[in-house]
């Protein structure tokens, strides 16, 4: 009783397909897909956004022309 055998998960998959239907699952799939994608352009943003912010505290007589003309 505590393991489930293969006869159980069989049943489980019937009855998702018959719930979901066969098109909705890789619709699901699809916009789990686009979420992880968006967290991970939103995780980039977020990382660039916070070093640019370091380079800006880190010398704090400088301005930003300052900045861009020693880079050049």
């Amino acid at each position: 009783m505590g393991s489930m055998s293969i006869w159980h998960w069989l049943v489980v998959a019937v009855i998702v397909l018959l719930l979901f239907g066969r098109g909705k699952i890789p619709e699901l799939m699809g916009d789990v897909a686009k979420g992880i994608k968006s967290f991970k352009a939103g995780m980039k943003d977020e990382d660039t956004a916070e070093a640019a912010k370091k380079e800006l505290e880190a010398k704090p007589g400088e301005t930003v022309a300052t900045k861009t003309e020693q880079k050049a």
